[in-house]
């Protein structure tokens, strides 16, 4: 007789849902020995939990998990991508509204980007939206000093290589040119580390300013820097094809970042 699959979702997952921790995070605390699943201390996350059973960590229950929930918000230049840096820099977790519960982002922007970086409090939706096989369009905007034309262009179209890196084909339109700089509108399908001021300058064109104006079907819209809008529950499902169980919490205004 075959195994069968054992019901639930990975203990780690389900703590990371409920806002504890990240997985990677309650994988240490379960390792710790600050998890309890029905009464018994475990220390490995080898585990599927149901409703059903009883967690504690560090002697406080659990709560029910948060539906997947999306967040757009507009980053300014100057934050770095991540929980914490070594460098002492600020970071967009540190400036987003004290009101949203813990998230995480999709992808990043590099610390001189702007413009629209997701959030969601749901690692499977950050998988999800990363994969390249999701193939949704990442759009911009990028400045660049120069004077571009169609033919220095071409190439992007192609790909171009980097460092011995080669880089998937662009697509590339000149929108008009401002004194010395000209405005560029950049998609691409996946994003590797700088990709766009990388491939941009294979082609002679440095880039002074990149602004990220959509992922998939989620629009930057006029949303000012600093502000975060929560997608609307039935827009989440109908683009991700989720299931009802989506949070019914109303979209909240756009906020400004803690200062």
């Amino acid at each position: 007789m075959e195994n069968e699959t054992p019901k639930g979702e990975r203990i780690a997952k389900v703590m990371a849902r409920a806002g504890l921790a990240s997985r990677r995070e309650a994988e240490r605390m379960i390792a710790a020995g600050r998890v309890t699943v029905n009464g018994k201390r475990i220390d490995s996350p080898a585990l599927n939990v149901t409703p059903a059973d009883k967690i504690v960590v560090d002697g406080k229950d659990v709560g029910e998990p948060e539906a997947p929930r999306l967040w757009l918000y507009h980053k300014p230049i100057g934050l770095v991508t991540t929980e914490r840096d070594e460098k002492g820099r600020d970071t967009v977790f540190a400036s987003l509204p004290a009101e949203l519960p813990r998230v995480v982002s999709v992808g990043r922007l590099d610390i001189n980007s702007e413009g629209l970086l997701l959030l969601t409090n749901d690692g499977g939706i950050k998988r999800r939206l990363e994969l390249p096989s999701t193939g949704w369009l990442r759009r911009y905007r990028a400045r660049v000093n120069g004077r571009p034309s169609d033919k220095m262009l071409e190439p992007l179209r192609k790909g171009v290589t980097s460092e011995g890196e080669r880089f998937q084909p662009m697509d590339v339109s000149l929108d008009r040119q401002q004194g010395a700089n000209a405005w560029l509108t950049v998609a691409l399908r996946e994003g590797k580390n700088r990709e766009i001021r990388r491939a941009l300058d294979e082609v002679g064109l440095k880039v002074n300013r990149l602004i990220r104006v959509s992922y998939g079907p989620f629009q930057l819209g006029e949303l000012k820097a600093g502000e975060v809008e929560e997608i609307k529950p039935r827009v989440l499902r109908d683009q991700l094809g989720l299931g009802k169980g989506i949070s019914q919490k109303p979209k909240p205004k756009p906020k400004r970042r803690r200062k």
